[in-house]
């Protein structure tokens, strides 16, 4: 049965263009925690008896994992390149990447790169995972013995949950439209579904699914997940790997997506009381998003992406393999003020120049202050040169206490310091250049030194904050997919959707009150009385009133899911409205909902799918 084999799929590969058939699986590492024998390529293997064992099994099956830190996907593109600028939550400094551009207006093209080669990196990790099935009943069927069944079963509930995963992904990104309670739109166009490997040319041209056909492929590949899945427990060295509860999560977040209310409920509320997770308190909330290894695969978890950071290859996945590593960062990494002590010649502890954070999402996590001046320094000393321990400049001493007050009171909401750190209140602790560690402000990038009426923060959540990423070249910090602070909140979306908002209310609060540093469960002073209450937004006309909609942006602000809520709740045109420009575009922020919810099909795939012809999405 030489259909699974790797090489045959080179093979296949090699006989024609079509973006479906590829291989990603050569040179990258595998998704899960330190466990040396599935870091390696997996691309050479015999053809002909090939897997003849559990580990066998495993190696086909780890390019699963390994292929989301592709550089088109969570290694490099997708977050700092598309999602994040999609958002606005990321203002882009640099306008020399004209795909770049395109994502910040929302206007893409057919021939976008980034949105193109996201759509490869989603099928053929999809595709791996199809691999992965039918080499799971080959090795049944020649080479396994009968008590290597659960393993198998494993494997495949593995491979199930990762196909869905990448197909969800596939889907919500590229698919026409979200399907809307009462089947509304389930006959609009989805994506091309290929349910196993394609074993000639013919086979590789797929036309387009329904939205229905997609969303049921998905919901059956995670239905199927977490029953092969059911009570498996991964032992310390694959704690990475998906699990029962992984899938019953993915599965709930389809059904609300797809607005079945009711199957959502049920699905959601499974999860939470039986998986046995818990939203994690705040003191570890607040830094587990930056790197500390003891932080990671916590009580929250329910799917996270692991990186190890190594020194192996240069600038993360494009680095030498087996390299378990991404580089979000070096986009998005915060300043600190220059050696001399000013915001003028700040360094950053990424690449510089290119991506900060939106003024605006200041404000909208309830940061009640304007702009900040800079004043001499009282405390400066002439007998020694300026440095950012004793600079000429500083803080307007006012502004500061006034800052620290909306802190130390939480009168902004807390999650705003977790996401985010703030020019000269914040001190990172940082070995410039391989120096030694030493003290230093956060300052505004330098680019933005003379322009005042800017707030310049830098990202903190998913960032180098203890570390020059330029030295290192790779991320220190897990991405988490998936966790329990989702899960409530689609609950609640379920149980409103459902028509049970006093659950809805609740699971909402849930969620805020962890915010605040207060006990989950119990009734609070910062709850929420209505689904319509004032939330933290100031002037907010999206989500100044809207707490499912305020607390899934700043819960999951800077993560790559609020693109995927502006789409399925059609909220393009009031939130261009909302941040208004960019740095990286001439002209104000627009949406047009005719065409921008769905990102277009890529050209590439027109010219080598003859069955996707004409079902472009609309308006492209």
């Amino acid at each position: 049965m030489e259909s699974i084999s790797i090489s045959n799929l080179i093979k296949t590969k090699k006989m024609n263009k079509s973006i479906y058939i590829l291989l990603l699986a050569a040179g990258i590492a595998a998704g899960c925690k330190k466990d040396p024998s599935i870091v390696g390529p997996s691309d050479k293997v015999s053809t002909g008896s090939f897997p003849k064992s559990i580990n066998d099994l495993n190696t086909i099956l780890n390019p699963a994992y390994g292929n989301l830190k592709s550089t088109g996907l969570y290694g490099f593109e997708l977050m700092p390149k598309a999602l994040e600028n999609s958002v606005h939550a990321g203002d882009a400094n640099y306008n020399g990447d004209a795909a770049w551009n395109e994502m910040t207006a929302n206007n893409l093209t057919p021939t976008n790169g980034k949105s193109e080669n996201a759509w490869r990196a989603l099928y053929a990790g999809a595709s791996s995972c199809s691999i992965t099935l039918e080499a799971a009943d080959f090795f049944e069927q020649n080479y396994a013995t009968a008590g290597q069944k659960a393993e198998i079963d494993a494997i495949r509930g593995q491979a199930k949950f990762m196909r869905a995963f990448y197909y969800f992904q596939i889907e919500t990104l590229f698919g026409e439209a979200y399907i809307k309670a009462g089947g509304v739109n389930e006959n609009k166009m989805g994506v091309p579904i290929y349910r196993e490997v394609p074993k000639n040319i013919e086979a590789t041209q797929q036309a387009r699914a329904t939205t229905k056909e997609t969303w049921d492929f998905i919901k059956q590949d995670l239905k199927d997940a977490a029953t092969l899945l059911d009570n498996k427990v991964w032992p310390a060295a694959e704690i990475g790997r998906a699990t029962e509860w992984s899938a019953k999560a993915l599965l709930g977040k389809a059904y609300v997506f797809t607005e079945d209310w009711a199957n959502a409920k049920t699905t959601l509320i499974d999860v939470i009381t039986n998986s046995g997770k818990s939203l994690m308190p705040f003191a570890k909330y607040k830094d587990a998003f930056n790197g500390n290894t003891a932080n990671e695969f916590n009580e929250e978890s329910l799917f996270e992406l692991n990186i190890d950071g190594d020194n192996k290859g240069n600038y993360g996945p494009w680095g030498n393999s087996p390299n378990a590593t991404t580089l979000n960062g070096v986009i998005w990494s915060p300043y600190i003020l220059s050696l001399t002590g000013t915001e003028t010649g700040s360094r950053p502890l990424g690449y510089g120049g290119n991506l900060g954070v939106h003024d605006k999402n200041i404000t909208r996590f309830g940061y009640p202050l304007g702009y900040y001046t800079l004043v001499n320094n009282p405390a400066f000393d002439n007998g020694k040169p300026a440095s950012f321990n004793n600079p000429e400049k500083i803080m307007d001493p006012d502004y500061r206490a006034k800052a620290q007050a909306v802190r130390t009171n939480k009168t902004a909401d807390p999650r705003l310091y977790v996401n985010l750190v703030q020019p000269w209140l914040d001190v990172l602790n940082i070995n410039w250049d391989g120096g030694p560690r030493q003290d230093v402000p956060v300052s505004k990038p330098d680019y933005l030194a003379g322009e005042p009426n800017t707030y310049g923060w830098g990202f903190r959540k998913y960032a180098a904050i203890d570390y020059h990423l330029n030295i290192v070249n790779y991320d220190k910090w897990n991405w988490y997919f998936l966790r329990l602070a989702d899960v409530y909140l689609l609950y609640a979306e379920a149980s409103i959707g459902a028509g049970d908002a006093a659950t809805g209310l609740e699971y909402i609060n849930k969620v805020r009150r962890r915010a605040y540093d207060l006990p989950v469960n119990a009734a609070s002073a910062k709850d929420y009385l209505s689904l319509s209450a004032a939330t933290p937004a100031i002037n907010d006309p999206v989500l100044g009133t809207s707490p499912l909609r305020y607390e899934r942006w700043a819960e999951f602000f800077h993560e790559g899911l609020w693109w995927f809520d502006v789409c399925r709740w059609r909220l393009g045109p009031q939130e261009a409205a909302f941040y208004g420009r960019a740095r990286n575009l001439s002209t104000p922020l627009t949406f047009n909902e005719a065409k921008s919810y769905s990102w277009p099909i890529p050209l590439a795939e027109f010219n080598s799918n003859s069955k996707i012809a004409g079902q472009q999405n609309p308006n492209y």
